[in-house]
């Protein structure tokens, strides 16, 4: 019996081998992470996990704007920032989680609120509220969901859940994976 018990003391657990992870700079790699879905772990040397975190979250956000998109409306119009009072978009601060891809929209909607023409043209730019209101990018709100149908809404909601799974995987780069400790590990260390 003693032996055994030795022979489980000098094997590392995978919580001890989860514990003692270099995090790097854990700033940074939360920071990068956000930029693009998985480069904080890449940096912290978890490759496969980084993969795995990009090629979950990145085509899950491209797929909703492109249901929000068409050559008419313009592409990706269901991803844009406005705190007008007729348009409030709460959704955006989900979508700006995914990093640099919701970059443009926070672009389009300075140029577009200070009268400007916006750089990208129709591409994550606010869109008007009705026919009188002058301040968003033609066609209205109105008119891009006659357009698009529920594929905006299905869109919105594709680039909503890619924003929110960016964020744990964030904190999954900032304090490292989350582990469970079975009972027993709990109680022999005591």
């Amino acid at each position: 019996m003693d032996l055994d018990k030795t022979s489980q003391q000098t094997v590392p657990s995978e919580y001890d081998e989860i514990k003692n992870l270099d995090l790097k700079n854990p700033a940074l790699a939360g920071f990068l992470s956000w930029l693009i879905p998985g480069a904080g772990q890449y940096y912290q040397g978890r490759k496969a996990k980084a993969f795995l975190f990009f090629l979950c979250i990145v085509p899950m956000f491209v797929t909703g704007c492109v249901l929000g998109s068409s050559t008419e409306t313009g592409w990706a119009r269901n991803v844009y920032y406005s705190w007008r009072p007729e348009d409030k978009r709460l959704a955006f601060l989900a979508q700006a989680c995914i990093g640099i891809a919701a970059l443009p929209a926070g672009i389009q909607a300075i140029q577009v609120n200070s009268g400007s023409t916006p750089p990208f043209g129709k591409f994550m730019a606010p869109p008007q509220i009705n026919d009188y209101d002058k301040t968003g990018v033609e066609p209205t709100t109105a008119k891009i969901l006659t357009k698009l149908h529920y594929f905006i809404e299905l869109g919105k909601f594709l680039t909503i859940i890619a924003g929110l799974m960016n964020l744990l995987v964030i904190f999954d780069a900032v304090d490292g994976p989350l582990v469970y400790r079975k009972e027993e590990e709990q109680n022999n260390e005591v």
